[in-house]
């Protein structure tokens, strides 16, 4: 994870929705990321969540509608204070009438207050019976929020709790710490890019139920196109067989092959402004793919004869436009810098990342991960958890468009 993500200042505002029950957790993996969390309920959100519950977790008082221009507290003014602290603010959920009153800069509540006076990054996810956010009053709101800057992010489809189907679900907490870490993110230096990448193994069938693959798990190029989404880009991921987590932010196209993949890459590659060969495509496949499983049979030997597979990165460093970039990735056992200035300028390569995948935590399906980076600027080593490797290859890669 890469560091800017955690000690974080976190304003969560809370309102009028079923969905509010869902807080607790958000509060709880916001401070396992050591963020501190003030927490700011409207009367409605009071009936709908314990605010002890939220100031166990939080380890800090919850704010009340009682709070704001009170006797006892008005002093404090909570809303500014509040507004003034946060490095990020989210309401979650956000109901139509919350919606309402701050598109039209409404101050009536605690939680409408500290909106308007917010400068940090606001985050706001709506949740509320399907027919009430599609209603062309809420669309209008919501509309008008965006175009004020604040991140509106439109609630998952689903069973809701009135028992209609359709959208209107406060999406899951991973997503919202995604918009989260999005809203903090400390650079938007891709904002104007459009990122292809490719990311996770091939599997090359012999027959319906066996295949030659790698035990590639994706992590490194998805994690590349996680922190190329953080700084702004566009981000399209052409991902062979591996899980996926939260794909929130990405488009993402699953492939099984390797001509699969060769074909995806060209179907976008005029799209995109650069090229991140990721992935472990298998190098051969077999000749003859059998219809049906191959038996063991009674030979102590099977021969399977295999051809090559297209080299992905050759043709891309072939077809490139100008101004096009387009970057490498190596997992080596051996002779890890010459091999790897080898395909850089076999390929046609801006940059290349190789790494040792036979040395100790930087090998297939682990979390961190030990490079070097070689380019015309010249050559960089990074360490550490993939996330953190990979916004480092984006700090060098940016000086090369």
């Amino acid at each position: 994870m890469v560091p800017w993500k955690r000690s974080r200042r976190v304003l969560l505002c809370v309102t009028g929705g079923i969905a509010a029950y869902k807080t607790p957790d958000l509060i709880s993996r916001l401070r396992k990321l050591d963020c501190e969390v003030e927490t700011v309920l409207t009367e409605a959100a009071e009936a709908l969540v314990s605010p002890l519950a939220l100031a166990t977790l939080s380890g800090r008082r919850v704010w009340l509608q009682s709070d704001f221009l009170s006797p006892g507290r008005g002093f404090e003014i909570p809303h500014i204070r509040l507004a003034d602290w946060a490095e990020a603010v989210v309401i979650a959920p956000c109901s139509a009438n919350t919606a309402f009153g701050i598109a039209h800069g409404r101050a009536g509540s605690i939680v409408e207050a500290a909106i308007l006076a917010a400068r940090a990054p606001v985050a706001l996810f709506p949740a509320m019976n399907v027919h009430m956010f599609e209603n062309p009053a809420t669309q209008q709101n919501l509309k008008k929020l965006a175009e004020r800057g604040l991140r509106v992010v439109d609630p998952a489809f689903g069973l809701l709790a009135c028992g209609c189907e359709g959208k209107g679900r406060l999406p899951g907490t991973d997503l919202i710490l995604e918009e989260i870490a999005y809203a903090l993110s400390p650079k938007r230096d891709l904002a104007d890019k459009r990122i292809l990448i490719t990311a996770g193994p091939t599997r090359e069938y012999l027959d319906p139920v066996r295949f030659i693959s790698n035990p590639s798990s994706g992590k490194m190029g998805l994690a590349m196109a996680r922190t190329a989404w953080y700084r702004g880009a566009q981000v399209r991921v052409i991902l062979g067989p591996a899980p996926v987590g939260c794909a929130h932010g990405l488009e993402i196209r699953g492939v099984v092959s390797a001509l699969e993949m060769r074909d995806a890459v060209m179907e976008n590659l005029d799209w995109a402004d650069c090229v991140v060969k990721a992935a472990a495509v298998g190098d051969y496949r077999a000749r003859d793919r059998a219809d049906r499983k191959i038996k063991r049979g009674a030979a102590d030997e099977l021969s399977l004869p295999l051809v090559q597979n297209p080299d992905i990165a050759v043709e891309v460093g072939a077809r490139k436009r100008s101004g096009q970039l387009l970057v490498g990735f190596a997992a080596e056992t051996n002779d890890v810098l010459e091999n790897a200035r080898a395909k850089m300028e076999r390929k046609g390569l801006d940059a290349i990342v190789a790494n040792d995948v036979s040395a100790s935590g930087c090998g297939f399906a682990t979390d961190t991960n030990t490079v070097q980076m070689l380019s015309r600027q010249g050559n960089f080593s990074f360490s550490g958890s993939k996330e953190e490797v990979a916004d480092a290859v984006w700090d060098k890669l940016f000086s090369l468009f």
